[in-house]
């Protein structure tokens, strides 16, 4: 059996969610990673946008962008 190996961020992780007991409290604990994670590629397109790496262009090529894989 292979073992895993856990990051710094992750074992701090893991030591935070031993002390949620309620299920209310990892609900919220949920939001507050996803409003994290949102802010940050919130900023991310943001940054691309004031660099020109992001467009009205190629916002709208996105609609016709297929990338599904082939399970032929």
């Amino acid at each position: 059996m292979a073992s895993t190996v856990l990051n710094t961020a992750q074992l701090e992780m893991l030591k935070m969610m031993a002390k949620v007991t309620q299920p209310e409290v990892l609900n919220e604990l949920k939001q507050v990673v996803s409003d994290f994670f949102a802010h940050k590629a919130q900023e991310e397109i943001n940054r691309m946008w004031e660099i020109g790496e992001l467009n009205e262009n190629k916002i709208a090529r996105f609609k016709h962008l297929h990338e599904r894989t082939s399970y032929k």
